[in-house]
């Protein structure tokens, strides 16, 4: 960045682009990469909301007689749930004396951070959909209210889901909330196999994919050693033990999940976890504009009275989960 001049905005531009590019390029997408949200293209003049549902087929086919006609298989329509496109941004000053003054490793500094301030917004918004998954709403770090309710009227993780279909119910929330163990995670798959339910429920077959968690050490290095132990995950002397959960998860650690809505940690959090479906998953992003890095235009661009070159980050999207079905959590701290 030494080769900057004061009057060569064109060349500034160009560098400063690539200095975004690299803290945009190295912020943490841990939820946006997770498999947890399915993402979708907004398009440009599209309106500013989708409606996201689910459609439910019967389960099992049935009998036909010699010559008889087949039945036709039901479709139940499921809950729906409405997204609503917003935007975030941020805003930097290059001033005079940073860019005349060889203050080049501030520049660097804000230019990169400013890279990663859009793209940690989104991360921690995502995240925070399954943090107050246990409210219907929540007040984030600019006081908007957030509905996090899902179709059914109900928060994410509940004990009485319902279906469209029938008077049926389901739980996804773990008794008792158990910190991560072999045990709570065979109670864990036990709930799942009692309570995953179509809109007529029927029980599903529905493969979870995922073990999420918080980046709690303990919970982490838990999570670590059920999944890849090769002998059994309580005893590690008895060789020739097969670990039957090896390769049936891939870990996801959340590093905002245990955070409060300002982005802060919040303890009271650390030791949540959980298992999701990739492929079942009614968790959408949607996104209208993707990072982007806002550049002054011209060399008159800059502030009149103060010198100044102002630059930023803007980006769109939209956070939409429809059912629960789909994804299961324990807070791990023992409540009832």
């Amino acid at each position: 960045m030494a080769d900057l001049q004061i009057n060569n905005l064109s060349d500034f531009a160009k560098n400063a682009k690539i200095l975004w590019t690299k803290g945009k390029d190295s912020a943490s997408k841990a939820a946006r990469n997770s498999g947890l949200f399915k993402e979708v293209d907004i398009p440009m003049e599209s309106g500013n909301t989708r409606e996201f549902t689910e459609i439910d087929l019967e389960e099992y086919a049935d009998v036909k007689g010699e010559s008889d006609q087949a039945s036709h298989a039901r479709v139940q329509q499921g809950y729906t749930k409405v997204g609503k496109l917003y935007r975030v941004a941020k805003d930097i000053t290059i001033s005079y004396e940073m860019r005349t003054q060889g203050k080049y490793m501030e520049i660097k500094r804000k230019l990169t951070n400013l890279g990663k301030q859009t793209s940690n917004r989104m991360d921690l918004d995502m995240t925070h959909r399954i943090t107050y998954g246990n409210d219907t709403s929540y007040t984030d770090l600019n006081g908007r209210t957030i509905d996090t309710s899902i179709g059914d009227g109900k928060s994410l993780f509940d004990t009485g889901h319902t279906v469209k279909g029938g008077s049926d119910t389901f739980r996804n929330i773990l008794a008792n909330n158990p910190q991560l163990s072999t045990t709570s995670l065979e109670s864990m798959e036990q709930m799942r196999n009692n309570n995953t339910i179509n809109q007529f429920g029927e029980k599903m077959t529905m493969k979870a994919d995922i073990l999420f968690t918080t980046d709690d050490p303990n919970t982490v290095r838990t999570a670590r050693e059920i999944l890849r132990s090769s002998g059994s995950t309580e005893d590690y002397k008895n060789v020739g033990v097969e670990n039957t959960f090896q390769g049936n998860y891939r870990h996801v650690i959340l590093p905002r999940l245990a955070t409060d809505a300002s982005g802060k940690v919040d303890s009271n959090k650390e030791k949540y976890w959980g298992l999701a479906s990739s492929d079942m998953s009614t968790a959408y992003l949607g996104v209208h504009e993707e990072p982007r890095i806002k550049s002054p235009g011209s060399i008159d661009s800059k502030d009149f009275s103060n010198d100044d070159w102002k630059f930023g980050a803007r980006a769109g999207y939209m956070i939409v989960i429809v059912t629960g079905g789909w994804i299961s959590l324990s807070k791990g701290d023992a409540t009832t």
